[in-house]
C-alpha cells in the first residue's frame, strides 16, 4: 500500500513538473538540432551530426533554414527564387563614377591677328544642267537699226569639160585607160589631160556622154568608169563596115570622184578608129545641179 503511495505521488511531482521532451528522430544528413531541441543542465546533445561542422543557415526572415534542402532526383529542375543565395553573402555594389575636371580655356585670349587672304583655288567641276525655265514676257519693240553693207552676189556652181581624140587605139593583153589629145572645153581644169580622168570638184548631177568610131572587122568593147567600178559599156561587134557608136549616162557624184574611159581586153583584138585629120572619138560631161539644190 505504501509503495502505491509513493509511485502516484512521484507520477503527481511528474505531471506537475511538465511533459519531458522526447528526442527528436534525425537522419544523418541533417545539417543541424530541430527547433524544439534546446541544450539544457542534464541534457545531451542528440545523435546526427555536429552542429558545430554544419552550422544552420538563416531564412530570408530571420529564422533558422537548413541549409540542405531535400529533393527527390526525378523531380524537374527548379531555378531558385530570386534572391536566394544558398549562403549569406554581402552583395557587391559598383563603385562611384569619377568625374575628371575638364579645364576650360579661353579663346578669345589665344586668338591672333587676322592673317592675309591665300590664292584662289581651282574652279570644281561644272554641274549638270537645270531644267529650261518658262518663257519670260515679250519685251518692248526696239527702234529700226541702219542699213547694212551689200551682201555678196549669189554664187553660181558650174563644171563641163569637153575632150577628144585623134589617134586610133588598139587594145593588147591588159585594160588600158583612153587618153584624149584634143581640149575642146575643160573649165576650171577639171579634167586632166595628162592622166585622161575627170576629178569631181563640185559635188552634184553630171550628165556624161561618150562617141567612139569602131574600126572594120575589129571588135570595139569600151567601159565608162565611175572611180572603179564599171558604169556603163559602148560595145560593137566586129564587121565590114565602121559606124559611129555613142553612149551616155548621169551620175551622182561627190567630192574627189573620177569619171574616165578604159578600153578593154578581149579574146578578139579590140581598137577604136580615129585619125590625124579629123577627130572621131569624144567624151564630154557637165554639172546638171549642185548638191545644195537637191
Amino acid at each position: 500500500m505504501r509503495v502505491q503511495m509513493k509511485v502516484m505521488c512521484v507520477w503527481a511531482v511528474l505531471l506537475l513538473l511538465g511533459p519531458w521532451p522526447a528526442p527528436a528522430y534525425r537522419t544523418p544528413f541533417d545539417q543541424g538540432p530541430l527547433e524544439s531541441e534546446q541544450k539544457g543542465p542534464g541534457r545531451t546533445e542528440p545523435r546526427g551530426r555536429p552542429t558545430e561542422r554544419y552550422p544552420r543557415d538563416e531564412a530570408p526572415d530571420g529564422g533558422p533554414r537548413s541549409s540542405r534542402e531535400c529533393r527527390r532526383c526525378c523531380d524537374p529542375r527548379e531555378e531558385p527564387p530570386s534572391g536566394y543565395t544558398g549562403q549569406s553573402y554581402p552583395q557587391f555594389q559598383p563603385p562611384p563614377p569619377e568625374y575628371k575636371v575638364v579645364p576650360q580655356i579661353n579663346i578669345t585670349i589665344l586668338k591672333g591677328e587676322k592673317g592675309d587672304h591665300g590664292e584662289r583655288g581651282h574652279f570644281g567641276k561644272s554641274g549638270k544642267g537645270g531644267l529650261t525655265g518658262p518663257q519670260g514676257p515679250a519685251g518692248y519693240k526696239g527702234s529700226k537699226g541702219s542699213v547694212g553693207l551689200p551682201g555678196e552676189a549669189c554664187k553660181s556652181h558650174y563644171a563641163a569639160f569637153s575632150v577628144g581624140r585623134k589617134k586610133g587605139l588598139h587594145s593588147g593583153d591588159y585594160y588600158q585607160t583612153l587618153v584624149f589629145d584634143t581640149e575642146l572645153v575643160n573649165l576650171y581644169g577639171h579634167f586632166n589631160m595628162f592622166t585622161g580622168k575627170f576629178y569631181c570638184y563640185v559635188p552634184g548631177i553630171y550628165y556624161f556622154s561618150l562617141n567612139v568610131h569602131t574600126w572594120n572587122q575589129k571588135e570595139t568593147y569600151v567601159h565608162v568608169m565611175h572611180n572603179e567600178r564599171e558604169a556603163v559599156i559602148l560595145y560593137a561587134q566586129p564587121s565590114d563596115r565602121s559606124v559611129m557608136q555613142s553612149q551616155s549616162l548621169m551620175l551622182a557624184l561627190e567630192t574627189h570622184d573620177q569619171v574616165w574611159v578604159r578600153l578593154f581586153k578581149g579574146e578578139r583584138e579590140n581598137a577604136v578608129f580615129s585619125d590625124d585629120f579629123d577627130t572621131y572619138i569624144t567624151f564630154n560631161g557637165h554639172l546638171i545641179k549642185h548638191k545644195n539644190d537637191l
